[in-house]
């Protein structure tokens, strides 16, 4: 099968997270994504790419969409969790504009030729108040100096087609589209290891990284929400100004007017 050249690299990092080094990242990330993902509501939620990350399995909206250029095989179902969309192209989403409530992106702008044009497509489909959580390859770390070695020596250890994109760019592009970042979050500060035994005795690197290199993580995850300038919300509107009554007038001057005219008793 022929693949749009937006998909073929987001395609080779799937044998990648099943490598030792995969897996250590795909855990810290499939919990980060549960509780970043459990307290957002909606209606339509969906997940671009790499179905082996589960970003919506913990949201509990009514609707999620994995778009993927996978064709099921004869006889395979879609998940539970998952309704699965076939697309030809990520830059294109066949989804109506403001429709979906929050859209996910796990790793999928540093292996496109199009990050630009995909972010525009989620700012599209997505409605006003809408969120959008990204993944991504932290190039200020560890693992970023050993991809940058391994391409020199041949050896890569990162899938050989990633172009790491830094959180300080990704929010720059985010702001030009409205999108408000919400929180962001670095994670997978052990060694450039590929041994299992290696890696989980580095487990003990993450509440140490949170602490003091908190941005030198192997990965990032950022959440921001789609902003559309010139909408407020309509709320009641309580006057504080006290209520003036009218003025009275004295019953006793009433009566000194009369006895003034001759009328009074």
């Amino acid at each position: 099968m022929e693949y749009p050249s937006s998909q073929k690299f987001i395609i080779a990092l799937g044998p990648w997270l099943q490598t030792p080094t995969g897996s250590y990242m795909l855990e810290w990330e499939q919990a980060r994504l549960d509780a970043m993902t459990a307290d957002i509501f909606g209606f339509h939620a969906m997940q671009i790419g790499v179905p082996q990350i589960k970003a919506l399995q913990a949201n509990r909206m009514g609707h999620k969409w994995l778009t993927d250029s996978l064709v099921p095989e004869a006889g395979e179902t879609p998940s539970a969790q998952n309704s699965v969309v076939v697309t030809h192209d990520f830059a294109e989403l066949p989804f109506a504009s403001q429709s979906l409530d929050l859209v996910v992106l796990p790793h999928v702008l540093e292996f496109t030729a199009k990050p630009h044009q995909i972010l525009r497509e989620v700012e599209r489909v997505l409605i006003p108040e809408g969120q959008v959580i990204i993944c991504g390859f932290n190039p200020a770390s560890l693992w970023s100096i050993r991809q940058t070695i391994g391409r020199m020596s041949g050896v890569h250890f990162l899938p050989q087609s990633a172009e790491f994109i830094s959180l300080l760019r990704l929010k720059d592009w985010l702001k030009l589209l409205n999108m408000e970042v919400n929180r962001s979050h670095f994670g997978c500060y052990a060694p450039p290891f590929t041994s299992s035994k290696c890696l989980h005795r580095s487990a003990f690197m993450e509440k140490a990284g949170n602490r003091w290199w908190p941005y030198f993580g192997a990965v990032y995850m950022v959440q921001a929400i789609k902003r559309v300038k010139g909408m407020n919300l309509i709320c009641p509107v309580f006057s504080k100004q006290p209520i003036k009554a009218g003025r009275g007038v004295p019953a006793t001057n009433k009566i000194h007017k009369a006895d003034r005219n001759g009328t009074g008793q």
